[in-house]
């Protein structure tokens, strides 16, 4: 009897334990519960993950590439998601998501069930509050006491804002595959539009996905499933009263095409990483990667596109034909200096050619094209278009006892003209003329303007000596074809840019495009250079009549550039509102064939200034002053005894004869030997007149190279 009465006392203090206990853990929980707050909700937005830069074209509306290296995400206002999309999401992740209080006790003692059945915990409630809570203020951690945490959470966070709110926070944060994030991001990246504009089949495939976004991924081996569970999103929009019964026939009969995994990638590449450097120089890659920066560039993007297929079959004609693997191309407004094509290689994507190298930031050397920016500074010390030089063959080195020590440069063909005009040797690419040209305008001072006109890349003037002037220094394809652009705006400079807009996540503006234009040469001399690369009767003695540098009906000045060893060969050109810059050669710098500019990428360079030339005004080039004719007669074209009629073969000499360097429209040296360079150039004159001192009284011009 005693026995079975101790007994009861242990047991009535078991239970009396066991409630004190209970109680005190259901009071601690209740504490921990009301206690429980969800985060700040003025730090919600902050909590998303970072939004991602991107890049987009000139429009604003073709996005080229999205920085983020983990998440792609475009938040929009909730007026700017379909209706439909927010009925799909409704009709197949929370069909009650009006009526509840942010969880659903049956869907709790269900996954419940699960959970204690299975002891792996990973079943919950799947409002769309209880996902908002779990994606955006949770860890993924998979716990009992987070889903507890989730279901309290939730029903707070319905407290604190209305359901609108949260189906907004929903659509702009869920995951939809990969590193696609938000409604926005999911619409553009597999339709191409905003998800302003999805129709009811689109919407009914985005809201399919976030159930498993890997599986029901629209580019995954899954397509089937994913289309099984669209039709599944329809019926329930239907049986919940969303959609009528023709909505649903059309929407289960229409063909919804995904864009291409290729739209999701990269476009424009090597100006895409142009721009990404910028990016970073500027902002850091902090910013980068976590500051929603919306970035609209400058790029003409169907140019691009154009630009891109054309040097991809040229360049790949050019390995076959003339051992030339690779091709750039870049195309700037020199009105303002924004980039509207960058054509790093023949394809962004080759491994074998290093095709991710971007060539037209390279430093290569630009062989003759080169030229101009020398004859403009003669033309800015008073030589003209018309100013003679004799074209002969010529020793330039002072010290000239080996071959080590000696300069004497040919032309391409081999040929010598004669007294030739600076109009006549540039557009003929006259070498020897072009040497004489350098030196009569001064190195230094050519490389100072290069400088002035955006070329960053030349050394000090004894790096080069007299070889400058055939392209001895090396510049970049972006550099010379922005400095061309001198030449088509009258002499005025924009420095090259490749952005318009930047804003940050908030949509404050923390770039603004605006022109910043310095001139850089008088006018005159611009319309000079101008006048000569435009004439085609000038350069037809090399290029002929009909050659790739001419667009009959139209304004277009051009200049070819082939270096001695066949490394490189360039082309640009220009009308007052583009210029195009190319270039042909190899990655590793091993040569081609042996053939000039006007074969290897004018025909590549013509095809695109085509395209290029149906984008811009038809405008025809500014013409320079009429030359002075009060300048002394050589610089106006006139050789002393060879044009005045006396036929008298001992008043003929080269241009230092009648010219100080230093002074050249001044006075005639009065003793011109006490230049350097004067018996250099004298001696083939006078060989030249024992030849040919009853030639006709014209100046003769010939062909010449590249």
């Amino acid at each position: 009897m005693r026995l079975k009465k101790k007994q009861r006392i242990i047991v009535k203090n078991t239970l009396l334990s066991l409630t004190a206990l209970f109680i005190i853990l259901a009071g601690l929980g209740l504490l921990w519960v009301v206690t429980l707050k969800i985060p700040d909700l003025q730090s919600f937005d902050q909590r998303i993950v970072g939004q991602s830069t991107k890049i987009y074209d000139s429009t604003g509306n073709v996005l080229l590439y999205d920085l983020s290296q983990q998440t792609r995400r475009t938040v929009v206002p909730y007026n700017q998601i379909s209706q439909n999309l927010k009925n799909a999401t409704i009709s197949i992740e929370d069909k009650d998501f009006y009526k509840h209080n942010g969880i659903e006790i049956s869907s709790i003692l269900r996954a419940l069930l699960v959970d204690l059945t299975t002891l792996h915990f990973t079943q919950g409630g799947s409002t769309i509050t209880q996902q908002v809570v779990k994606n955006s203020l949770l860890t993924d951690d998979k716990t009992i006491t987070r889903k507890i945490k989730e279901w309290v959470l939730a029903i707070k966070l319905e407290k604190e804002l209305d359901k609108d709110s949260i189906l907004d926070l929903y659509l702009n944060n869920t995951p939809y595959g990969g590193t696609i994030y938000g409604a926005e991001e999911a619409s553009q990246t597999f339709f191409g539009k905003h998800a302003a504009d999805l129709s009811v089949a689109e919407a009914a495939y985005i809201a399919a996905i976030p159930q498993a976004p890997t599986h029901y991924s629209p580019y995954g081996p899954n397509r089937d499933d994913l289309d099984a569970r669209q039709k599944l999103v329809l019926q329930k929009m239907h049986d919940y009263g969303y959609i009528n019964d023709t909505d649903y026939k059309n929407a289960l009969a229409e063909k919804v095409a995904f864009l291409g995994t290729a739209t999701n990638s990269i476009k424009a590449p090597h100006f895409v990483m142009f721009i990404k450097s910028y990016l970073e120089d500027k902002y850091g890659a902090d910013m980068l990667a976590k500051g929603g920066l919306k970035v609209i560039t400058t790029l003409d993007y169907p140019l691009e596109e154009k630009a891109e297929a054309l040097a991809k079959q040229y360049a790949l004609q050019n390995e076959k034909d003339y051992n030339a693997s690779n091709i750039g191309l870049v195309a700037i407004d020199p009105t303002n200096g924004q980039i509207r094509a960058m054509v790093g290689s023949r394809d962004y994507f080759d491994k074998e050619i290093e095709g991710n190298f971007n060539i037209t930031t390279a430093h290569r050397q630009p062989g003759s094209s080169f030229k101009p920016i020398v004859y403009a500074e003669a033309f800015n010390k008073g030589y003209t278009p018309d100013t003679v030089v004799f074209d002969l063959k010529t020793q330039f080195s002072t010290n000239c006892f080996d071959a080590s020590s000696c300069y004497s440069p040919d032309n391409y063909d081999g040929k010598f003209a004669g007294p030739i005009s600076f109009r006549d040797a540039l557009a003929q690419s006259k070498n020897i003329p072009s040497v004489k040209v350098l030196y009569l305008a001064g190195i230094a001072d050519s490389i100072n303007l290069a400088k002035q006109m955006g070329i960053t890349s030349l050394s000090t003037p004894d790096h080069y000596g007299l070889t400058l002037v055939l392209g001895g220094g090396e510049v970049s394809l972006l550099e010379l074809t922005n400095a061309y652009g001198v030449f088509a705006n009258g002499g005025n400079l924009n420095p090259y840019t490749g952005i318009l807009q930047i804003t940050d996540s908030s949509g404050n503006v923390l770039e603004q495009f605006a022109t910043s234009s310095t001139q850089v040469m008088p006018t005159q001399t611009a319309n000079e250079i101008t006048s000569v690369l435009s004439d085609n009767v000038a350069r037809t003695p090399e290029f002929g009549a009909d050659s790739p540098l001419y667009f009959p009906g139209r304004d277009v000045a051009d200049k070819t550039g082939t270096t001695n060893d066949f490394r490189d060969a360039w082309v640009i050109g220009y009308t007052p509102h583009i210029v195009v810059g190319a270039w042909t050669g190899n990655n590793d710098n091993s040569p081609m064939v042996k053939k000039i500019a006007r074969y290897l990428i004018a025909p590549f360079w013509n095809a695109v200034m085509q395209e290029a030339l149906k984008e811009v005004p038809e405008e025809t080039f500014p013409n320079p002053d009429p030359v002075d004719p009060n300048l002394k007669p050589v610089l106006r074209g006139i050789v002393t005894g060879y044009n005045d009629g006396t036929n008298n073969p001992q008043a003929i000499h080269d241009i230092l004869y009648y010219v100080d360097k230093s002074n050249p429209t001044g006075p005639a040296p009065g003793n011109p030997w006490n230049d350097p360079q004067f018996n250099l150039w004298e001696t083939p004159v006078k060989q030249w007149i024992s030849n040919n001192y009853t030639a006709p009284a014209s100046t003769p011009s010939g062909p010449a190279a590249d």
